[in-house]
Formats: structure tokens, sequence, C-alpha cells
């Protein structure tokens, strides 16, 4: 039976949509399904295992036209339009190159960004499911901005005092909602409305999230047209388990992977160390992390800041006015296995800008967080953190946008020192790991998902 368990998973090409895709088809292929993952070749190439993939796992690659990546000076516009019309291409030549070697695919997941993945999977007669990997809280604002609540958004999200509204759902500010309401992209949200057109033109749609029911109870029955099943956290199983492997030959950009800092965390008191990093795709202006630095040096404690270069492999880090004062408090690095410091006994609390990656990996290794948003899902995330699951504490703008260093110290103070913080956070961590766990409720809805799909065929 299982070799007729063939899946084709479809993620978009965007550095924080790859591990939660990979991780899960792992799950699905140690459950006895193959599957094959399609993406473009600007994500195949940051994925260096995926030349020699684990058993039950397959790669296919396609060109989008920017086989380097999008760069944000590229037109967005065109981008989106380049890569459905190249995807969609790809997705039918994989499908039909299968069924015609006599190896179909049963079954089609896509993820968020690519509601064209299920329209060719239709026109093929082959069912498939959305894979939403953001929480289900964004999933319902975003349902409820496209039915009914546009009109009340646009008219008042300018103003700080307006809240929405919406039963099963936190109350939100203007400034707690997803960038791309805040500012009314005319480019995604569009593919966004396009997920919900696709999913109602559909027979008893189920879409699976990146959550898990006991940290989203309502929002994931908020929706009554839509079923939503929580198969997460979407990380990988050892860490889930406490055994500490390392985990990263498919994920993140190609790095000297040094294990300098592992050496130094080990070397730092229990709970000590601020950890600070804003993920593979936030680029902060240089007078942010000018006052970031000065954050860390009042702070007067041990951190270990990620700090990506820029585009000419230059360090950012040369350009602070305290370099040297941060050397001798801190280590500041290019790169590190995320999770790998996150569980580390030594990490007190994490500075993050909250990616929806970042977030589950901070609740399932019961790290609390002072959380940084910029943009996209980060506000919502943000907000869930601070007044929600109560493991961290937002920072605040000043005028100019600008989180200034007072700020970062005054957070950073307050949540190493935040006990009902930290007792939350490793609260988290085991409702986290039981529900990930064999019989667990992610491992149960995805068992069952299985199970429709076999029934299906």
């Amino acid at each position: 039976m299982a070799s007729h368990l063939r899946i084709l998973l479809v993620f978009f090409p965007g550095q924080g949509h790859i591990n939660p895709s990979l991780q899960f088809a792992k799950r699905l292929g140690a459950m006895g399904a193959h599957v094959t993952l399609l993406t473009a070749y600007s994500a195949l190439n940051r994925m260096a295992g995926s030349r020699n993939p684990p058993e039950g796992l397959t790669f296919a690659g396609f060109s989008d036209g920017y086989d380097d990546g999008w760069q944000k000076a590229d037109d967005l516009k065109l981008y989106v339009a380049e890569l459905r019309r190249r995807g969609s291409e790809a997705v039918a030549e994989v499908i039909n190159s299968a069924a015609g070697e006599g190896r179909p695919f049963v079954h089609v997941v896509y993820t968020i960004f690519l509601p064209w993945v299920g329209l060719v999977a239709r026109s093929l007669h082959v069912p498939s499911t959305f894979l939403w990997i953001q929480p289900a809280t964004l999933l319902d604002v975003y349902f409820y901005y496209f039915n009914g609540y546009g009109d009340e958004i646009r008219k008042n999200s300018g103003d700080p005092s307006w809240c929405l509204e919406i039963p099963g759902l936190p109350r939100l500010t203007g400034g707690e909602l997803s960038s791309f309401v805040q500012s009314q992209d005319e480019i995604l949200l569009p593919v966004l409305k396009e997920h919900f057109d696709v999913l109602k033109s559909e027979t008893n749609p189920k879409i699976l999230v990146n959550t898990f029911e006991a940290l989203e109870p309502k929002t994931l029955k908020a929706i009554k047209n839509l079923k939503m099943a929580a198969v997460g956290p979407l990380i990988p199983s050892a860490f889930l388990n406490g055994k500490h492997p390392s985990d990263t030959s498919f994920c993140g950009d190609i790095f000297e992977k040094s294990k300098d800092y592992v050496h130094w965390l080990n070397s730092q008191p229990k709970e000590s160390v601020v950890y600070v990093s804003f993920g593979s795709v936030s680029v902060l202006s240089e007078p942010q992390m000018e006052e970031i630095a000065k954050g860390l040096v009042k702070c007067n404690r041990p951190f270990l800041w990620v700090v990506r270069r820029n585009e000419n492999g230059e360090k950012q880090e040369e350009k602070l006015s305290c370099k040297d004062e941060l050397e001798e408090k801190g280590l500041i690095v290019p790169w590190c296995s995320q999770l790998e410091v996150l569980q580390h006994e030594s990490l007190g609390c994490f500075v993050s800008h909250c990616g929806w990656n970042s977030t589950v990996e901070s609740l399932v290794s019961g790290v609390p967080v002072v959380a940084f948003p910029q943009w996209t899902d980060q506000p919502t995330n943000a907000k869930l953190v601070e007044d929600v699951w109560m493991t961290g504490k937002r920072v605040g703008k000043n005028g100019e946008g600008i989180v200034e260093s007072e700020e970062i110290y005054r957070c950073i103070e307050m949540v190493m020192g935040g006990d009902e913080m930290r007792r939350n956070a490793k609260k988290w961590k085991v409702v986290a790991m039981e529900a990930a766990m064999e019989g667990g409720s992610s491992d149960f809805n995805l068992k069952a998902f299985l199970d429709d799909v076999r029934a299906a065929i």
C-alpha cells in the first residue's frame, strides 16, 4: 500500500517556507508515504541535502526565472506572475510524467502563495490540500478580511485606538494585523484571496495548519465552512524529544557552519544568554543595528547575535560604534543552527522578529521572547506571544519607526527577569511535545489526513 501513497508537495521558494515544508514531508515519509517536493531552483540551491534525500523523499525543481532568488530590487508583480506561469507548467509536467511512468501521484499538497497549484491539480483530476505554514489566527484574519470585514479594516486600520473584534479571535489593533493588510498590498493580497476562492469551490475542504490544537483552540474552529487540522509544530522531530542532534543539512543559507558558538554557549551560566536573530529575510537599517548594539551593551549580559553579511560579503557589525564593547560581552556570528541554540541550557531569552518558524521554535524550546516584529505575519505573531500565550514582551518604536536602545534594554530586562513568562514558555514546551508525539493531537490529525488520502485511491 505504501508504494501507492505518492504525494506531491509544492512549496513557495522562500527561506521561511523550506523548513516546515521539509518537516511535513518527512512526517509523511515516516508514516509510509513517498513524497516528492517540488519548488524553484532558488530554494533547492539552499538545501544542500536535497541531492541526497532520506528514504521516502525525492526533490524536483523548476526555473521561475529567478534562479539566484528574488531580490527586493526585482519587480514583485512580475515575479509572482512568472512563478505562476512557469510553476503551473512544472506542476502539470511532473504530474503527467509520473502518471505516464505508471507511478501516479494520488494527492497534491501546496503551501501559501501557490493557489494555482490547486487549480492545476484539479484540472488533472488529482485531489489537493492546502498546507498553511503560519498561525491559524492569521488565516482567520485573512478570511474575514475577504469575507465581510474588509471595509471596516480598510477604514479604521490607521486608527491606533481601533480594534478588530471577531468571535473566536483575540482582539487585534490595526498595528497588530499582517503588514499585507495594513499596507493594502495590491500584489499579494489578491493571491491570498485566491486561496479562499479555490477552497470555496471544493467540497468539504480541509486545511492543514502548522500549529497545535492546544495553542490555538478557538481560532482553529473560527471559520465554520473551513475545516482546519493542526499538524504542527513542523520542526525536526529529534528536537521534540530532547535528543538535540544537528538537522541542518537541508536548510539555511550556505555559510561556514562553525560550531565555535556551541563551545561559547557551553561556557555560559544557565539561562544567562540573550540570543538575537531576525531571520533570513529581514534587513535592519544601520540606525536600528546601532540601537540594538547599544541596548545589548547596556544590558551587560552575555549575548549571541546573528548578523548576516551584506550582499558584498561585508560584516555589518564592523560599522557599529560600540563594536569593541560588544565583543567583550558576547559573540556575533553570521549563521547558527537556531534550534540547537534555543534548546541550549544557557539560553535566557530570544530577541526575535517573530516569524512563525522562530515563534514556534521558541515555544518548543521553552524560551521567552523579546518580540521585535518587522512585517508580514510578524505583528500578529508578536501579539500572540505577548497577550495570548504570555511568553514574551513586545518592543515599542519611536516616531521614526526605530526601536531605541533604552526600549531594547527595558524589554530584555523584563523578559530575563520575568518568572511568569519563563514558566509559561516552559509550559508550552511540554504541550508542544505532547501534540507531536505518537498519539498526540497533531500526530493523530496527520494520520487522519493520510487515511483520507488512502480512502480516495
